[in-house]
């Protein structure tokens, strides 16, 4: 069993940056497909990034591509979605998902199997 923990989010001003992680348990975690999804009432979760097996594989989501920055730290079983220029719109409950059973990249969270509790950012002047 896989377990995901989020962390870093927060209240920050527009134009401020973030930093999530995303620590997730298992030896083969450097195998794992790693995601983010944002939640809002207004919208049920949306894709954000992705990272597959090496950094190089990443996708983003237009609106964040650009200002985010998926990243892995494999010696720490960890993902971080380094998040700049925020703006009132990136405001939700942010989650991190994990595949680990398929190496490549998807923007559906049915594909991932294993998700955290999800960490709040909240952008507001």
């Amino acid at each position: 069993q896989v377990r995901v923990v989020e962390s870093g989010g927060g209240l920050a001003q527009p134009g401020d940056s973030l930093r999530l992680s995303c620590a997730a348990t298992g030896s083969s975690f450097k195998t794992y497909t790693v995601a983010w999804f944002r939640q809002t009432p207004r919208e049920d979760r949306a894709f954000v990034a992705a990272i597959g097996v090496r950094e190089a594989d990443a996708m983003y989501e237009a609106s964040v591509k650009g200002r985010f920055t998926i990243s892995r730290n494999n010696a720490e079983n960890t993902v971080y979605l380094e998040m700049k220029n925020l703006t009132p719109e990136d405001t939700a409950l942010y989650f991190c998902a994990v595949n680990p059973y398929l190496s490549a990249l998807f923007r559906t969270p049915t594909e991932y199997s294993h998700w955290g509790q999800g960490t709040q950012v909240t952008v507001s002047s």
